[in-house]
């Protein structure tokens, strides 16, 4: 850690969170993290919440329940102790729920507390909630939805219903935010008809609650899959009153619904690698398990807005680039095929509309003259 996040986690940690104002607040939980944010200010949380209990309803569509995984894998704090200190009731998750089903042990079961689809419905009745929603929503065939249907509704009613009594919505992962790698381009991809909840692709005509006539805003934590404190912070954020919605939405959010703190309009992926100094000297590899920058393996990360270089994955040890893999831009709207080809240099494009050829040219140049200049000073002296 630098010296200047040194000195600024150390004034965050003599400030009292409840007298912060938003800036503040989001400037705490981006300097210290998840782990150190909860912890630091855990007994102000508790008093804070101590007669408010917020109540959690996650539901799932067409995913692979990555994101879900990447918040358990979130180890400190686990899952268990983040919605212990932020008081949360995680009412409903799908992964997560005991015994829920339509059928249970083989049998029918008509209550709630066996019956997910009844204990969904109490809770929509009941509203004052947070929705999650993780996956993306099919509205085809012709409009239907019914290319996802559980218990004989589809998933496209399941979240009409979920979102008309939510008190705020979040979309966690890539699939929920834009339609992810279920709306890639392919010979079915009209027929499914994928969405997000608030866009399809780049576009927020499309997403489904526009389809569904309904209007409410909502905070996109893209990623495939998010990083368990884009979760946890932005959940903390609205819960703690920090984000108040929609008044704080119009600053807090980019374009695209995304946290402008974890998502930065104006810095990529690119700027914090841990092989920028490669990229910077113009040494690249060119085969995979080298050590250099990743460009010409077809790294997006000079496309890609996320604080990854600075956040980090698995308890903030290690990202994609520093494992060497290849970033694949899987933030932005777009992705997979604003990706596309993977693995695959994007020729001409070069950073900031420089080919990375040049670029590669300039740094080997820069290197030469500098030696010549190093050389010619060396002369100068007689040595």
């Amino acid at each position: 850690m630098s010296t200047g996040m040194k000195n600024l986690t150390r004034t965050l940690e003599s400030m009292d969170f409840l007298k912060m104002d938003r800036r503040t607040f989001m400037k705490a939980v981006s300097a210290l993290g998840a782990t150190a944010f909860l912890g630091t200010y855990q007994t102000e949380i508790v008093n804070a919440l101590e007669f408010a209990e917020t109540k959690l309803i996650w539901i799932h569509g067409s995913e692979c329940t990555g994101c879900s995984e990447s918040l358990l894998n979130g180890g400190n704090p686990d899952v268990a102790q983040a919605l212990t200190k932020l008081n949360v009731n995680l009412a409903y998750h799908e992964t997560l729920c005991m015994q829920q089903g339509i059928w249970n042990d083989g049998e029918l079961v008509n209550t709630s507390e066996l019956n997910s689809e009844i204990l969904l419905e109490d809770l929509y009745k009941e509203g004052n909630y947070i929705l999650v929603v993780e996956g993306s929503i099919p509205n085809g065939p012709d409009g239907s939805g019914r290319y996802l249907v559980i218990g004989n509704k589809t998933f496209k009613e399941t979240l009409g219903e979920a979102a008309e009594n939510a008190n705020a919505i979040v979309a966690v992962g890539a699939c929920a935010c834009w339609g992810g790698i279920t709306s890639a381009d392919s010979d079915i991809e009209k027929e499914t008809d994928y969405r997000g909840v608030a866009f399809k692709k780049t576009d927020a005509s499309k997403g489904m609650l526009k389809e569904l006539g309904i209007d409410k805003p909502v905070i996109n934590i893209p990623g495939c899959p998010a990083h368990p404190d884009w979760i946890l912070l932005t959940l903390g954020a609205v819960i703690l009153g920090k984000i108040k919605i929609p008044d704080d939405l119009p600053a807090a959010l980019d374009q695209y619904g995304r946290p402008k703190l974890f998502f930065p309009p104006d810095h990529t992926v690119h700027e914090n690698c841990p092989r920028r100094g490669y990229y910077d000297r113009g040494e690249f590899d060119e085969e995979v398990g080298g050590e250099k920058c990743l460009w010409k393996l077809g790294c997006k990360a000079p496309y890609a807005h996320a604080d990854c270089g600075i956040r980090r994955w698995n308890g903030s040890v290690s990202m994609c680039t520093q494992a060497g893999g290849p970033c694949i831009n899987c933030v932005d709207p777009g992705f997979p095929d604003a990706s596309r080809p993977l693995y695959v240099e994007a020729e001409d494009k070069g950073i900031v509309g420089a080919n990375i050829d040049t670029v590669a040219k300039v740094a080997v140049g820069a290197a030469a003259v500098a030696a010549g200049v190093h050389a010619v000073r060396r002369m100068g002296k007689g040595e």
